[in-house]
């Protein structure tokens, strides 16, 4: 009986000695507060309960806030205690007692810092701990940035610390390893694009899209997470805010096309219409952030983040499921990890930009990191069997050499007879086109006018003639010298001017010596020779005139060498504002077939019609 009278009374001392100790050990939350905010020069003050979220509570504004706060300390202490926040900022002065314990950035104004990013902790000597001690709190804070005070944990260093030391692993080191990570497949996967080309003899030279979307998701990621460790940017925050959001949008557009290439769905209709809107999307970002932050309108960056919730949800679902419909084992990878960002994403997105975003955490740089792995498997995976096709080629190859080459012999043999064969058939279609086009049309228009009944006898002889000089021309078209222009306009003259005597047309021939035109081949030549006969045919049919006179001569600019014709007539005339003539038309469309430059000015008693050839 008196032994268990003796444990009894041991385990009440200890449990007794363990509830002091733990009494005695116990952290401090501060949540209350005292605070004077000063906002656009307006000082208000109010008792505030923390963690204060200033983005949240005091939207588009930017301010100073003093937060005072009392906590009861040890009767006698030995030891340093800690202040342990979970972020601050961000620019702050932390003051125990009076005495300034750790200050960073400037109140006054915006330094470009920003050291809410980071967990703080300080130590309050023990000479400075009073049985009861004052704790005031400054910070300035600007829109857009994440800043705010905490709930503050006091109390002695060993049992404080621990908590700092656990946030201070996750999101500072953890961060920088995740950014090391993301850096490491991306410039695996941008090697890989660059060195990378399909083997296949239809796609040669082509490079995989996949490694390229991997790296830009990738650097775009590095980039993001390295911002948690940059408390002083390079530039200006607004413009360091622009870059972030840019590099956020490229993160999301590449990681979306990813997963269509993933999927085979580049050559549809609709993965180039994603592709669009997301690049204009990325386009857009930086005059939204920009807007956002300077405005101030911070709805306007959730709204484009929205834009690409838009059709990244859609997208994602299409993905998962498509993916348990007999997809490949890449696309079921990254739908499983899809399936398992989305929700995080979502939730990040209603706390930074709708709920308060100083209190709560985003989880998705931890999570995406799985996309990292997934990205670096799938472009390992891809470019194993890349190597095991162009393996097997070279196998095949050799056996296909010897067979192709005898194949090629006979092939050319073929192509050489069928190439002469095609090339008769070639100037067969071009002579029965030209006379279709020419001659027929004339001859048809002579058959209406003789059913018509309305047509006298000039008339219809004058198509006719027509007809005949069109099928003059189309027969001189079969030996047109290349870019020898003075030698067609020596033929036509030769083929025309007996009607020009005809009717009474003088022609004044002012064409001299011209160089060869190597750009002018039969084709082009043909062409310049219906402009030619349009001109003329317009003179005789419709200006009436007494004269006609052809120039020709070479000129030399900064182009090269040119050759340029004048038609003159002295005929009536025409309106060249007015509607153009089918003749007119087809003279400039042929002009611009060949390159050249075709002018028309007319007035009465001068028609002019000035053609450049180069």
């Amino acid at each position: 009986m008196g032994n268990y009278r003796q444990i009894w009374t041991a385990a009440i001392l200890w449990l007794c000695t363990g509830l002091l100790a733990c009494a005695h050990a116990t952290v401090l939350t501060l949540d209350q507060a005292r605070v004077a905010l000063t906002i656009n020069g307006q000082t208000t003050s109010t008792e505030v309960r923390l963690p204060y979220g200033w983005d949240y509570l005091q939207r588009g504004h930017s301010g100073v806030g003093r937060f005072e706060l009392d906590f009861e300390g040890p009767s006698a202490a030995t030891e340093p205690w800690g202040l342990y926040f979970n972020r601050l900022g961000n620019a702050y002065v932390v003051t125990v007692n009076g005495v300034v314990q750790e200050k960073n950035g400037t109140l006054e104004a915006n330094d470009n810092s920003d050291y809410a990013k980071t967990p703080r902790f300080l130590l309050i000597p023990p000479n400075l701990l009073l049985p009861h001690n004052h704790l005031e709190i400054t910070i300035r804070s600007d829109s857009g940035r994440r800043s705010g005070v905490p709930a503050v944990q006091v109390g002695p260093k060993h049992e404080v610390e621990p908590a700092y030391q656990k946030e201070f692993g996750l999101r500072v080191i953890g961060t920088g390893v995740l950014c090391v990570f993301s850096l490491v497949v991306g410039t695996l996967a941008f090697v890989l694009w660059l060195s990378q080309t399909d083997p296949r003899p239809e796609r040669r030279g082509v490079r995989d899209s996949v490694y390229l979307y991997a790296a830009l998701a990738e650097f775009a990621w590095a980039f993001l997470l390295a911002d948690g460790l940059v408390e002083q940017p390079p530039v200006h925050w607004t413009w360091w805010s622009v870059a972030l959001n840019t590099a956020l949008g490229i993160w999301l557009s590449s990681l979306l096309l990813f997963c269509h290439s993933i999927a085979g769905w580049d050559p549809l209709p609709l993965t180039r219409t994603v592709r669009r809107y997301l690049l204009a999307l990325v386009l857009i970002g930086p005059a939204v952030t920009y807007a956002a932050i300077v405005g101030p309108l911070p709805t306007l960056l959730t709204l484009w983040q929205m834009g690409f919730a838009l059709v990244f949800i859609p997208s994602a679902v299409v993905f998962v499921v498509k993916a348990t419909r007999g997809a490949t084992f890449m696309h079921r990878l990254v739908a499983a990890v899809l399936l398992l960002n989305v929700p995080i994403a979502l939730h990040d997105f209603y706390a930074m930009r709708v709920g308060d975003a100083f209190s709560n955490h985003t989880q998705l740089r931890y999570s995406a990191t799985l996309f990292g792995l997934a990205l670096g498997a799938i472009a390992i995976e891809r470019f194993r069997n890349a190597n095991l096709r162009v393996r097997d080629m070279l196998d095949t190859l050799a056996s296909r050499v010897q067979d192709k080459e005898q194949e090629l012999s006979h092939s050319y043999q073929r192509m050489e007879l069928i190439a002469r064969e095609q090339e008769r058939i070639l100037e067969r279609s071009r002579i029965l086109r030209d006379m279709h086009d020419g001659v027929g049309s004339h001859i048809s228009s002579a058959i209406r006018q003789l059913q018509s009944g309305h047509a006298n006898n000039d008339e219809i002889l004058l198509t006719l003639r027509d007809s005949l000089d069109q099928l003059k021309l189309s027969i001189d078209a079969l030996n047109l010298p290349r870019g020898d222009v003075a030698g067609l306009l020596a033929t036509m003259r030769y083929r025309l001017e007996p009607r020009f005597c005809a009717m009474g047309l003088t022609l004044e021939w002012a064409v001299v010596a011209l160089p060869v035109l190597p750009n002018l081949d039969a084709s082009a030549m043909r062409q310049l020779q219906y402009i030619f006969f349009e001109a003329f045919s317009n003179v005789m049919q419709h200006a009436h005139a007494s004269v006609l006179r052809i120039e020709a001569e070479p000129c030399e600019d900064s182009a090269g060498h040119r050759v340029r014709i004048r038609i003159h007539d002295n005929g009536h005339g025409f309106d060249t504002t007015q509607v153009r003539r089918k003749g007119l038309t087809s003279m400039e469309e042929r002009a611009t077939a060949i390159g050249a430059q075709i002018g028309i000015c007319s007035q009465p008693g001068a028609t002019t019609v000035e053609i450049l050839l180069t």
